[in-house]
C-alpha cells in the first residue's frame, strides 16, 4: 500500500512527518514556499525535550544524527535582575534531558534523510480547496496545482490549509519580541558574554524582559520581550535601526549596561517579531482527507515546545498512517484524538510559562519554577 501524502510546509513538523512515512515506506511529497533550504535564516537553538521531540526523532530513524548536532553546555540557565545580580545560576551538568541543538542543522539532518525530490521548493501555496471523496487541491502561487488524497497543513500560524478544517485564525497576545544578535561577543561584547554565561539568561521584570541565548561560536542571540500593544509597536521606527534599538533600549533604563548592550550593542538590525495564537483549546471536526500539525494545529505562545510539538505530531501522524494504510480516516481519526488534548495542555502550559517570565512576581516566579517550588495547579 503506497498512499502518497501531501505536505504544504517544508519546518520541522512536515518534514518530520516525511521522514516518518518514508521509513515505512510510505511517498509523501513536501511543497515549500522558499526558493531553497537556505533562502532564509533559521532561527536559533531548539532544546529538544526528552517526552516529545527526542522520541520523533527516534521514531524517524534520526536519533544518533541529532546526538552529534548537539551543543555541550547550552542547557546552563542563568536569571538576573536588572540591576545584574545573579539571582539563579544553573550549570549544565548533562543530566537535563533537554539538549540544545541550532534549528538549522537539525532542519539540515531532516533534509538530508528525505529521497532527493521530496521537497519541491518555491512551492507557495496560495489556495486550497476540497474536491469531494475526501480530496483536495493546492494552488501555487506560480500557477500550478496539485490534487491530493491526504493533505497535511505542516504550513505555520498562518495555514493556507487550517481554514479547509476551521474557521479560527491567530490573534495577538499583548507581547512582542524584538530578536538581534551579537558576534564574537566573548572578544567584543565580554561584559554580555559574561552576563549570559554558557547557556540561557533571563533578566525579568514585570512585563518585560531581555533574554539572550549562546549559540555555536561566540554567537548571542537576543530576545527582548515586551507587553506592549501593536499600535505601540506601529509607532516604532523599525526602518531606522538606529532609531528602533534606541527606543527599544529606552524601556530598560537603569538596567545594567552589560544587559542593555545586549540591545544597543546589535551587529544586526532590530527584528519585530508579534506574538500569536490560537484560542486556547483549539480543535476542529473531522474532514475527510485533511489534517493540521504544528503551528497550522496549536500556535500559542512561546515556551520552548513549540519545535518539539511539531516534530512529535508529525511522528505521531507518520506513525497513525502507517498503522491504518488502507483508511485515511482511520488514521486521521486516531492521530486528532490524541493531538486536541495534548495541545490543550501544552497552551495551559505555555500561558504558565510567560506569566512566570513577565507576570507581576517577574522574575522569583520563573525561579520557582526552575526549582520546582512553583505550588500553581
Amino acid at each position: 500500500m503506497t498512499t502518497a501524502v501531501t505536505i504544504i510546509g517544508a519546518g520541522l513538523g512536515g518534514l518530520t512527518l516525511a521522514r516518518v512515512l518514508h521509513v515505512h515506506g510510505i511517498p509523501a511529497t513536501v511543497y515549500e514556499a522558499e526558493p531553497s533550504p537556505t533562502a532564509r535564516p533559521q532561527g536559533g537553538m531548539l532544546d529538544i525535550h526528552d517526552h516529545n521531540g527526542q522520541p520523533a526523532l527516534r521514531a524517524a530513524g534520526l536519533i544518533e544524527e541529532f546526538r552529534g548536532l548537539v551543543l555541550e553546555g547550552r542547557e546552563a540557565t542563568r536569571v538576573l535582575a536588572p540591576d545584574g545580580t545573579v539571582l539563579f545560576d544553573e550549570p549544565d551538568d548533562g543530566t537535563r534531558g533537554r539538549p540544545e541543538v541550532q534549528r538549522g542543522a537539525l532542519r539540515q539532518i531532516l533534509l538530508d534523510s528525505l529521497p532527493a525530490g521530496t521537497v519541491r521548493w518555491g512551492h507557495k501555496a496560495s489556495g486550497v480547496r476540497a474536491l469531494g471523496d475526501g480530496r483536495h487541491q493546492v494552488t501555487f502561487a506560480d500557477g500550478t496545482s496539485v490534487a491530493t488524497g491526504l493533505l497535511v497543513g505542516a504550513d505555520g500560524a498562518w495555514s493556507r490549509v487550517r481554514p479547509l478544517v476551521c474557521d479560527a485564525s491567530p490573534e495577538y497576545v499583548g507581547l512582542s519580541f524584538i530578536e538581534t544578535y551579537l558576534y564574537d561577543a566573548d572578544s567584543r561584547h565580554p561584559a554580555a558574554a559574561k552576563a549570559v554565561g554558557g547557556g540561557a539568561l533571563f533578566a525579568l521584570a514585570p512585563g518585560k524582559g531581555i533574554q539572550a541565548h549562546r549559540e555555536s561560536g561566540e554567537t548571542l542571540h537576543t530576545y527582548v520581550a515586551l507587553r506592549k500593544s501593536q499600535d505601540w509597536f506601529a509607532g516604532v521606527d523599525f526602518t531606522d535601526p538606529a532609531v528602533a534599538t534606541a527606543r527599544i533600549a529606552r524601556e530598560f533604563d537603569g538596567w545594567a549596561p552589560e544587559l542593555t548592550a545586549l540591545i544597543t550593542d546589535g551587529d544586526t538590525a532590530p527584528v519585530l517579531r508579534p506574538i500569536h495564537a490560537l484560542p486556547s483549546g483549539h480543535r476542529w471536526n473531522r474532514v475527510p482527507g485533511v489534517t493540521l500539525l504544528g503551528d497550522a494545529a496549536h500556535l500559542m505562545p512561546p515556551s520552548g515546545e513549540g519545535a518539539n510539538l511539531a516534530m512529535y505530531d508529525g511522528a505521531e501522524l507518520g506513525m497513525a498512517v502507517a498503522a491504518h494504510p488502507d483508511d485515511n480516516e482511520a488514521a486521521l481519526t486516531a492521530y486528532e484524538q490524541a493531538l486536541f488534548p495534548r495541545s490543550a495542555e501544552a497552551f495551559t502550559h505555555a500561558v504558565r510559562v510567560n506569566e512566570f517570565c513577565f507576570g507581576d512576581n517577574a522574575p522569583h516566579s520563573l525561579i520557582d519554577m526552575l526549582t520546582g517550588h512553583d505550588q500553581t495547579p
